[in-house]
């Protein structure tokens, strides 16, 4: 386009360069310039310490055989060793040219003849030793605050508190940079760069259910990619329920035998670990969910005579949520001694590695237990008293493991129970849900299914012969696109005086009509926009609601990079939007007047 003038190539470039926002989320303060610097190819990383006597260099490449609670330094190493690794993976194979955010056929990359200023070197210093939690940590207990700075000289660093903060540091650092389209090297234009960041929220969640679907291991992991690369900092695994129960407990053999939809179809005690252990590598604490008493009705394949209302055809809504119908009995020993064995084979497994477990108690339904010959009621004065004891004693067993319950809403707000103060409320159903919740002291997760529920509008699932009518919706249609989801606060009507019990929230995939064939084009780009509101909060700097255009440039961007990370990322906008004229990459051609 330029060929014949140079100078006005390189003008071009400058304009295009100067006032591009690439990243997401975006952080807490960003400051670039319009210098280019190109990585070198030999480009070398060095870690440290503050106060650290001479543990770099014994580098572990497995973390997991030490107890959370012994935490060495050498695990920090070991952590960051394998995080410097990806991000020198991710600078010179990621091969990514951002071509669809420029207009169509223009110079917009610097020449790659001219001198060049090589980044050889990123220094990494990490100001405090890590403590035990950094392993297991509750929301708060670790601070991942973090610095960059490039200079226009070629000079990197990274400073954080936590070995996790240098984790979430080093996947910003790689969107700082592109592949030239001629393959003459990898450049950042933004030079000099200065990044000061830290999250809003210290639990940023995302549900993932696989259990009305099975998910390979080999594909949660590659999802645990996605959500450190999004800055998640929870996979919370809702790994059983009403439809299969996929993950195998040795002293309960036949719970995945019999429960798992197929033979090979469930989670072994090494799987169940390597994916508790990949997360823990990339700053993804994985919760473990075994819901109950509802959504149990699997159980009785295996168990016989512990489920109320198992499987009743054809009015199953009178019993249940979906298909099949079926809860765990509430007064009946048979099921205690179940439980016991249960959670003593499965909570001192996963404890090394979470802080959390997850004892479910979402949509009880009452009249089941008509059906329960040790009840033989659907009275909330009767089935109150059995539901409180149900709890406390599956919550006496997570804290016996050294874990910190988490619920359901309803056991708070429908059936009023008395919850310990450390029990962490998963609200699902409204705002209001999280305003009731830390008006009663407790600790609350958002993620209201109007804004955080993924599966939503995608069609009624269940056949037209029971509840569905045309246009065969489902119950939370219609589906929810990046923007709305981006528009939710988690701290609407929240009093100022209440925000530190709002720990954070997730945003929900549940499987029904998702398995691994569609499930990146259903979850991504749209669960990155609960990310960023997770991170960055939904309000800027100012107060106000963040631009849905910035966010749209932005999340493009993002989308791409996902795309070519291997994330089947849906689409934000067609390439014509962001190929705008005169624009500066943020804008639009597809806007309203």
């Amino acid at each position: 386009m330029f060929s014949k003038f140079p100078f006005l190539s390189a003008l071009f470039f400058l304009l295009y360069a100067s006032t591009v926002s690439t990243l997401w989320p975006k952080p807490s303060s960003y400051v670039n310039g319009t210098d280019v610097v190109w990585v070198a190819r030999d480009i070398a990383f060095s870690y440290s310490i503050a106060n650290d006597t001479g543990t770099q260099g014994q580098l572990s490449s497995n973390i997991s055989a030490s107890p959370a609670s012994s935490l060495s330094t050498a695990a920090s190493y070991a952590i960051i060793q394998a995080a410097i690794q990806r991000a020198q993976d991710r600078l010179l194979s990621d091969n990514f040219v951002p071509w669809k955010f420029h207009p169509r056929n223009s110079d917009f990359e610097p020449a790659s003849n001219a001198s060049k200023v090589y980044l050889n070197r990123v220094i990494i210093q990490q100001n405090q030793t890590d403590s035990a939690a950094i392993l297991r940590p509750l929301a708060g207990e670790v601070n991942e605050r973090y610095t960059i700075s490039i200079t226009a000289a070629g000079v990197a660093e990274i400073t954080a508190i936590s070995s996790i903060g240098i984790l979430r540091a080093l996947d910003t650092f790689t969107q700082l940079f592109y592949q030239h389209s001629n393959n003459s090297g990898v450049y950042s234009p933004y030079a000099p760069v200065t990044i000061i960041d830290a999250p809003k929220f210290a639990h940023r969640g995302f549900n993932m259910d696989v259990a009305r679907n099975y998910y390979p291991p080999s594909f949660i992991l590659h999802t645990i990619d996605a959500l450190a690369w999004n800055k998640f900092n929870r996979l919370h695994l809702h790994v059983t329920d009403a439809q299969s129960w996929p993950l195998d407990i040795p002293a309960l053999p036949l719970l995945s035998k019999k429960g798992a939809y197929r033979t090979g179809l469930s989670y072994s005690r090494k799987q169940l670990a390597e994916i508790q252990e990949y997360g823990l590598y990339r700053g993804v604490e994985v919760i473990v969910e075994i819901d109950m008493p509802g959504h149990t009705s699997v159980i009785d394949l295996a168990y016989p005579g512990l489920i109320a209302g198992y499987n009743i055809q054809p009015d199953w809504p009178t019993y249940a949520a979906e298909p099949p119908s079926g809860s765990l009995k509430l007064n009946s020993s048979a099921v205690y001694e179940f439980l016991r064995i249960l959670w003593a084979d499965l909570l001192p497994r996963v404890s090394p590695y979470s802080a959390y477990f997850h004892t479910g108690g979402d949509e009880v339904n009452a009249n089941v237990y008509q059906l329960d010959e040790t009840v033989r009621s659907n009275a909330s004065a009767v089935l109150r008293p059995l539901l409180q004891r149900f709890v406390d004693y599956n919550h006496d067993y997570v804290r016996a493991a050294g874990m910190t319950p988490i619920v359901w809403e309803e056991m708070l707000l429908q059936w009023n129970l008395t919850l310990g103060k450390d029990v962490v409320v998963q609200t699902w159903q409204s705002e209001e849900a999280v305003a009731q919740t830390v008006a009663k002291g407790h600790k609350a997760l958002a993620g209201n299914y109007k804004y955080w529920y993924l599966d939503c509008g995608h069609g009624a699932w269940v056949d037209p012969s029971t509840r569905a009518t045309s246009p065969f919706q489902d119950y939370c249609a219609p589906l929810h696109n990046w923007r709305y989801m981006y528009s939710y606060d988690p701290l609407h009507s929240i009093p100022t005086n209440a925000t530190h019990l709002v720990l954070g929230g997730e945003v929900h995939m549940w499987s029904e009509q998702t398995d691994p064939t569609n499930f990146d084009s259903v979850v991504w780009p749209r669960a990155a926009a609960a990310a960023e509101v997770l991170w960055s909060g939904a309000k800027d700097e100012m107060g106000r609601n963040r631009s849905l255009v910035d966010a749209g440039g932005r999340l493009g961007l993002w989308r791409e990079r996902l795309v070519n990370r291997g994330i089947g990322a849906g689409v934000v906008q067609m390439a014509f939007c962001r190929m705008v004229e005169g624009g500066d990459g943020e804008a639009t051609d597809c806007g309203f007047g």
